[in-house]
């Protein structure tokens, strides 16, 4: 397989790579500035998710954000874009929870063409290496994903989280 690789250019000196590793599945990888315990919570708290996770160039704005996020809990995240004149839904569960070292999750707002995200937390030192894995029901799946630039604000994504967390 023909995996494409890139760096997103970042302002520090962490990199946020984004790699197709087969015909389904995407892997974001970067170490970030905090330790796990902080990060999680970036990653759990609405009141912290919502500062970083919409890439502000993006002109997207996060409405709102509603996460319970527990084994079978779920999440809702509704956002706006100046170009569509409807809110944005996002929504599924969590299937794995695993305090300051994984969560799994469902992309349920696509019905069974959505993705599941497991993200893991590996502390090393004062940093953290987060690695976001989304797997895609089908190729054509994650091909669609790609081609509509919703995998392209990683980069940035990443930079306003670790902005976040030399803040907390």
């Amino acid at each position: 397989m023909n995996a494409a690789r890139k760096n997103d250019p970042a302002s520090g000196q962490n990199r946020t790579t984004v790699e197709r590793k087969s015909d389904r599945e995407l892997v974001v990888t970067r170490t970030v500035n905090g330790p796990a315990r902080i990060v999680f919570e970036a990653w759990t708290k609405p009141e912290l998710f919502q500062r970083w996770w919409t890439p502000k160039s993006s002109g997207v704005t996060m409405l709102s954000c509603e996460m319970d996020v527990r084994v079978g809990g779920t999440y809702r995240l509704v956002f706006r874009h100046p170009a569509t004149g409807q809110p944005m839904a996002f929504f599924g569960r969590y299937t794995e929870v695993t305090p300051n070292s994984r969560i799994v999750w469902t992309n349920d707002e696509a019905g069974e063409g959505g993705a599941v995200t497991t993200v893991t937390f590996e502390e090393r030192g004062s940093e953290t290496l987060v690695v976001l894995r989304d797997l895609y029901p089908s190729k054509e799946a994650l091909d669609e994903a790609i081609a509509s630039g919703s995998t392209g604000g990683f980069g940035e994504q990443f930079e306003q989280l670790d902005e976040l967390l030399a803040t907390l």
